[in-house]
């Protein structure tokens, strides 16, 4: 019996060592005034994640998505990442305009996620703006990593511009 506890207890241990816990990492979350400041001096792409404080999907995909290492690091290093509060009450200057809070019911929409969607609110939806700062395409609702992942590609390496999103997702391969 005890050489069974022994082994028991050896296996465990040589099992537990090898175990690895899942890399997590995070986004660098920038304001939107932040981002702007940060793309005049560098031109970027902007991915702006637009959430509301009592958005379930939306804190379900920060912490599925948004933390798993391989989307948290290519958002950083291709995107001024912009974390919006579609609900915020402080108003926003952009390209010579002030965007404000409109209260509508018992909440209310900011000005800038109206444009930012077309006037199609849904939370979460990631907007993605160009080097020019104009709208790429915003994309409503959760995404896990496995489907954010093609559409970080697409659209950070400028497939975009030339392939349709159909013909992209056929020939990715995941790293995920």
């Amino acid at each position: 019996m005890k050489v069974l506890r022994i082994l028991f207890s050896t296996v465990l241990i040589l099992s537990l060592g090898s175990w690895k816990q899942p890399e997590v990492a995070e986004v660098n979350w920038l304001n939107f005034e932040e981002a702007i400041a940060l793309h005049e001096k560098q031109p970027k792409k902007l991915l702006i994640d637009l959430y509301t404080d009592w958005c379930g999907w939306c804190k379900v995909m920060d912490r599925n998505t948004y933390s798993k290492a391989e989307i948290a690091n290519y958002i950083n290093e291709n995107f001024y990442p912009v974390k919006f509060n579609a609900e915020q009450k402080e108003p926003v200057e952009f390209r010579g305009h002030t965007f404000n809070f409109v209260a509508q019911g018992r909440r209310g929409v900011h000005e800038l996620a109206a444009a930012l969607t077309r006037n199609k609110l849904s939370y979460p939806t990631t907007v993605f703006m160009d080097e020019e700062l104009r709208i790429i395409q915003p994309v409503a609702g959760y995404l896990k990593p496995e489907q954010m992942e093609p559409i970080l590609l697409f659209i950070g390496e400028d497939h975009f511009k030339t392939t349709p999103f159909e013909d992209f997702k056929k020939n990715h391969k995941s790293s995920l």
